[in-house]
């Protein structure tokens, strides 16, 4: 579940250019953009073809290192990266797994999108090509030991459409966004969580952690 946090970032035109790439895209795309929400589908496919369960939900970013990732089916879970910490909750296990928010769990490919400038010091970044109706930007990190073999992000003329991630393994993580939001006017507590009463938690709290109710 960390590494889903890890990987796991508009309605704007697309801005003219000499040449339509995936990159040209991805600004377009990202261009003044401070927060944004999403509706999701993900599905784990295995190195040998198997599909798991579809999982939906909605996700929503803020600049420069937050993020809220909340699964709604086939199971319910909520992982909140409030800039220092990043939160998982797991309902039916009544636990919370809480880590110290890295700087390679900060900047993975989805909040790349609301800071353009954390692509080149990320990831090595190259044009895939056109695909599925979509133009593709293949993402290589830079880190020493990164969470993924590489991530690629498919645009069509408006949006980030799909997003894939292919593990050392040959495992592809498979995402689909749609309702792009772009800017919206997000709650104050979207970020921030404390543990429900009676809930295991594991990991690294600390007494510096700034935390707040979890909305149901």
């Amino acid at each position: 579940m960390l590494r889903i946090a890890t990987l796991i970032l508009c309605l704007s035109p697309l801005v003219a250019s000499a040449a339509d790439t995936a990159q040209s895209r991805m600004q377009a795309f990202s261009n003044g953009l401070q927060s944004v929400s999403a509706t999701f589908e993900q599905e784990v496919i295995g190195a040998r073809g198997t599909s798991g369960e579809i999982a939906k939900g909605t996700l929503a970013l803020q600049a420069p290192r937050q993020f809220r990732w909340e699964t709604i089916s086939p199971y319910a879970q909520l992982i909140v990266a409030d800039g220092a910490r990043v939160w998982i909750h797991d309902p039916d296990l009544e636990q919370v797994t809480v880590r110290i928010q890295s700087f390679e769990e900060a900047h993975s490919p989805l909040t790349v999108l609301t800071d353009l400038s954390q692509l080149e010091r990320e990831f090595s970044a190259s044009e895939s090509g056109e695909r599925d109706g979509l133009l593709w930007l293949k993402l290589v990190s830079r880190s020493a030991e990164p969470d993924f073999a590489f991530a690629e992000l498919g645009f069509d003329a408006r949006n980030l459409v799909r997003m894939r991630f292919e593990d050392q393994l040959g495992n592809v993580t498979e995402m689909r966004f749609s309702d792009w939001q772009r800017n919206p006017t997000l709650a104050p507590d979207a970020f921030r969580f404390t543990p429900p009463p009676g809930v295991d938690v594991i990991g690294d709290v600390g007494t510096d952690a700034e935390v707040f109710p979890v909305k149901d």
